[in-house]
């Protein structure tokens, strides 16, 4: 079992805060502002809520904050200083921060506040690539480094979701304009970062084009009764984790054999794991994308 994460080295305040260890010591040394415990080796050690403090303290530090004021506010009142300056600011580095903040605190009140002033001034659009894409981005590395629990991942990516649903179903009863493509989402067996595919599906809707949206863990032989349906299927799949480098070629392979009947095959993935893909031995039928918006500037 999982549990939520609740001890932080000094390295992973330096990642999630984007303060310096060398800054923080001094901070602890001349204000006073995070009392760490040690081990018995003399490490320093931080628990849960001194890491929700550095957070808070971070964005009023970025926020024109002295650090000697700051050290002055008493410990309850930083919270409300920080969710006042959540509903004022929308610059991008403080709201990613924002929602850093709400994800290790476990808290959607700050998450949607931060949000709705971002429509203020962006489009869902703009809020989706501006924002939400690099605070993924910095999640994966605090995930991979072991600084943040999965909890906390599936806390925020799950309140991501729902905006990105929210906006689909928003466009979803509109009649596709463009015959030329039927796209077909789907994520390989065993992947489910769906994330990504989800925002592609609001995309992909949004200029025109039918979309089957199939989801999570879809086994190769599951996807015969869409080239039965269609003639022009455009399968789309994000390979995040899976298939894993020891067997995305034979997974290649696989789909080639399964559409080696069907007169116009496509297959167009994105995703970490193309990175194991030798380019110059791919299927003709393969393409190969970078990131999402490589995707959307092909639709």
């Amino acid at each position: 079992m999982n549990n939520v994460k609740k001890i932080f080295s000094i390295r992973d305040l330096e990642n999630l805060s984007g303060i310096k260890a060398h800054t923080i010591r001094i901070w602890e040394k001349r204000y006073d502002l995070l009392s760490p415990e040690r081990t018995d080796t003399n490490i320093r050690t931080y628990s849960l809520s001194s890491l929700q403090k550095l957070l808070n303290i971070t964005l009023l530090y970025h926020n024109g904050y002295k650090i000697s004021k700051i050290a002055k506010i008493p410990d309850a009142d930083i919270p409300k200083a920080v969710k006042e300056i959540v509903t004022k600011k929308t610059s991008k580095p403080q709201n990613i921060n924002a929602f850093k903040l709400a994800m290790m605190n476990f808290d959607q009140t700050i998450f949607f506040d931060t949000y709705d002033k971002l429509l203020q001034t962006r489009t869902f659009r703009e809020v989706f690539k501006e924002v939400f894409i690099p605070l993924l981005n910095e999640i994966g590395l605090l995930w991979q480094t072991d600084t943040i629990s999965p909890a906390h991942e599936h806390f925020i990516t799950s309140l991501i979701k729902q905006k990105i649903l929210v906006n689909t179903e928003r466009i979803q009863h509109i009649s596709p304009t463009k015959k030329d493509r039927v796209f077909v989402s789907f994520l390989p067996e065993n992947e489910i970062h769906d994330i990504g595919l989800l925002y592609l599906n609001y995309e992909i809707l949004l200029k025109g084009y039918k979309v089957v949206y199939l989801g999570q863990t879809i086994p190769i032989e599951n996807l015969v009764d869409l080239i039965k349906y269609f003639d022009n299927v455009y399968f789309l799949s994000y390979f995040t984790v899976k298939p894993d480098k020891t067997e995305i070629e034979a997974y290649i392979q696989e789909f080639e054999k399964f559409l080696e009947d069907y007169p116009n095959p496509n297959l167009w993935i994105l995703g970490r794991q193309i990175q194991h893909l030798d380019a110059s031995k791919l299927p003709n039928f393969v393409k190969t994308f970078t990131s999402i918006e490589e995707v959307v500037f092909n639709l």
